[in-house]
């Protein structure tokens, strides 16, 4: 009896020895993460460059924090951008940044600003940390080299530009650029968390390309806030590349003999012009006239000063014949007589 709980007691300790083994063994990053550093490197989808060098060595730990290939970032778009301080990325991060940089920053700034981002202002990149910073939270991208939080912007002419203040407090197009930024991120990024997302972003961007799963669309990608969308910069706004002023909101023609109009006078008053109405008339008499007299066209009527400049009537009988008046004889038979060019030379406001 006494051999068979010696025998029995054997067995149990070899078998918590066992596991014992198995509950301490040191865990093991996700191959995925060693096979997406490959296959960009293979892709060459980063060049290494005076601002993009290669790490002496992988990062091993602690747990499984860390990457195979890592690479240390002080600037990108080739010197362009720079960081303030050098940041430890993986590659897919940087090659996704560059992106970024080229498709949404870079024309948001130009088109808010008239000029290109000069510097990030990083708040973090690889650390092998939880999420949020919490103690006992699954661990962070930042672990893995594969985030990185942006707290703000340098433009080129040494503009500052922080999400702390600029997000909500910053005047329109600052704050337009930082919803511009943000939006596009969610376009690049796995996920996107500014200021709105929870209380622990509320003084930054976090940007990384964690696996979040696939959906019928393709990868899952979380995006907070929601992204708004912006409309694009009124060209009033900004400088005008011509120097000319505005184009007036009504399209008239406009009288250069109303400049000097007297005071109270409307800087837009037109003058009344002919009468088309009784013009029309008169030439159709001057024909009929031509037609049953073949000596010539009769004289045309005399303005009267009493009816206004352009006004037209019959001469006065007491009144002395005007000389026949000059005229020009039409293709088809009809006489036209000449005038002052103010009588016929209409603004084009009067046929609207």
């Amino acid at each position: 009896m006494a051999r068979r709980s010696q025998t029995a007691l054997f067995i149990m300790l070899a078998l918590g020895a066992l596991a014992g083994c198995s509950k301490f063994q040191r865990a093991e990053r996700p191959a995925w993460r060693a096979r997406a550093e490959a296959a960009c490197f293979a892709e060459r989808r980063v060049a290494l460059s005076n601002y993009v060098q290669p790490a002496a060595h992988e990062i091993d730990g602690p747990s499984i924090c860390g990457l195979t290939r890592p690479l240390k970032v002080t600037a990108l778009q080739g010197g362009a951008v720079q960081f303030n301080a050098t940041q430890t990325l993986d590659c897919s991060m940087v090659a996704e940044l560059e992106s970024w940089l080229a498709e949404v920053v870079q024309p948001a700034a130009q088109a808010r600003f008239g000029q290109p981002v000069a510097e990030i202002d990083s708040m973090g990149s690889y650390n092998c940390r939880g999420m949020n910073n919490q103690f006992g939270a699954r661990l962070s991208e930042h672990s893995f080299g594969n985030a990185l939080d942006v707290g703000g912007f340098r433009l080129a002419d040494g503009r500052i530009i922080t999400l702390v203040h600029d997000w909500t407090r910053g005047d329109p197009q600052t704050q337009a650029f930082l919803r511009d930024v943000h939006s596009g991120a969610c376009g690049h990024f796995a996920t996107v968390l500014s200021p709105g997302s929870n209380m622990f972003h509320y003084n930054h961007i976090h940007l990384d390309l964690a696996m979040h799963g696939m959906t019928s669309t393709g990868p899952r990608r979380i995006c907070k806030p929601a992204p708004q969308m912006t409309e694009p910069p009124s060209l009033k706004e900004g400088p005008h590349k011509d120097n000319l002023p505005e184009a007036p909101e009504i399209d008239d023609d406009l009288d250069i003999a109303q400049v000097g109009a007297p005071r109270g006078a409307s800087a837009y008053a037109m003058h009344s012009g002919p009468d088309l109405a009784l013009a029309a008339a008169t030439i159709a008499a001057a024909d009929t006239s031509r037609r049953v007299s073949p000596n010539g066209p009769p004289a045309p009527p005399r303005r009267s000063a009493q009816t206004g400049p352009m006004a037209l009537h019959a001469p006065a009988a007491a009144e002395t014949p005007s000389p026949p008046a000059r005229g020009a004889m039409r293709e088809d038979g009809v006489f036209v007589p000449e005038g002052a060019p103010t009588d016929f030379d209409l603004p084009t406001s009067r046929f609207r």
